[in-house]
């Protein structure tokens, strides 16, 4: 596993066609950004095993 420690507006970038960005931080909350190809599911682990159903 990768730790990262990162700021607004950093980003972190997954092969040639996936970017992940810290958009915010709010006390103990983070907001991501993720720009993905159109055809790539892209879920929460918690929401994916409903996916699959």
């Amino acid at each position: 596993m990768l730790i990262l420690t990162l700021k607004e507006d950093n980003k972190i970038l997954i092969g040639d066609k996936i970017t992940v960005m810290v958009v915010e931080i709010r006390g103990n909350q983070i907001r991501l950004g993720i720009e993905a190809p159109a055809g790539l599911l892209v879920l929460r682990e918690k929401l994916a095993g409903k996916a699959k159903a």
